[in-house]
């Protein structure tokens, strides 16, 4: 049966990954992706999201919860990826990425959530889709596979966004990391041109807001970190960004927003894939026990 529109909550967008556990190709995999921690993050937060995305047929998705409604659009492929974790930061390969998915690829059913989330990972979400949401939709994106290429090796690079301009007069809000602008906050510039709020996650240093004014004056808020014991790193950027457009839209207060994002990301990253992702209230519990000094 299709859900009436009013029932859509959270609107997931996005590959599936098949994340390799061996430097192998043919190898063993867990499921990634953007949308697949965001939907688990959405879950444990006490929302009901929605996944768009394409793979294989024999792709195993039954790592996702039977409450997350997924979507599935046709595919030969599942996109791939090999991520290295080195000490001089992530080196990462990219393997049969699956198809574009484009507006038409989302029904009329699907959009007029509350929330939406732009997870591209191999630049595979066409910029019609962020026009397609209602006004009171909230959208956001990590905007980190419009900014990827790779070579012949499949070897991951960073490239500029093609396709922002197109993108970012439809976003309430751009959620990246430092790796995405490769540590060079001078890219940051541009985007404030079409968009008035963006969040960068700073790693163990936590996340920092900038707001652009009706001026044009940039202002910063830095938002610290909860201390990690850090086990498995990787999508602990999608789990923010999850977090944060939840409460977000929850709240219309991007500094706790930030805050309650910071720690969810924290204790993801405290276990292996999306087991150490926390409910809604261990996280309350611990902004509530350890206040941010304003």
């Amino acid at each position: 049966m299709t859900m009436p529109q009013a029932d859509i909550d959270i609107l997931l967008i996005g590959h599936v990954t098949r994340d390799l556990t061996t430097d192998d190709p043919a190898g063993p995999y867990r499921l990634g992706g953007t949308v697949s921690f965001a939907a688990v993050t959405a879950l444990r937060l006490g929302r009901r999201p929605t996944v768009v995305t394409r793979a294989a047929p024999e792709t195993d998705l039954s790592e996702l919860p039977a409450a997350v409604d997924i979507r599935v659009l046709p595919s030969t492929t599942t996109t791939t990826f090999a991520n290295l974790y080195t000490a001089a930061g992530r080196v990462q390969y990219c393997y049969t990425p699956a198809p574009a998915i484009t507006a038409a690829d989302i029904p009329p059913t699907l959009r007029q959530p509350q929330a939406v989330l732009l997870g591209p990972l191999v630049d595979e979400i066409t910029s019609d889709v962020a026009t397609i949401f209602h006004d009171r939709t909230l959208v956001a994106a990590v905007p980190q596979g419009w900014m990827r290429r790779w070579d012949t090796t499949g070897r991951v690079f960073s490239k500029p966004w093609a396709s922002a301009e197109a993108i970012l007069p439809h976003l309430g809000v751009l959620v990246l990391s430092l790796e995405d602008i490769d540590f060079d906050l001078s890219r940051l510039e541009p985007f404030f041109r079409q968009i008035d709020m963006v969040v960068l996650t700073e790693y163990r240093d936590g996340s920092t807001i900038y707001r652009r004014d009706a001026e044009g004056e940039i202002t910063r808020f830095k938002i610290p970190p909860r201390p990690a014991t850090e086990i498995d790193p990787t999508g602990a950027g999608d789990i923010f960004a999850t977090a944060f457009l939840i409460r977000l839209q929850e709240t219309n207060d991007p500094v706790q927003a930030a805050r309650f994002a910071n720690v969810t990301a924290s204790f993801g990253v405290e276990a292996v894939g999306v087991t150490g992702i926390p409910n809604r209230e261990q996280v309350l519990a611990y902004m509530a026990e350890h206040p941010m000094a304003l």
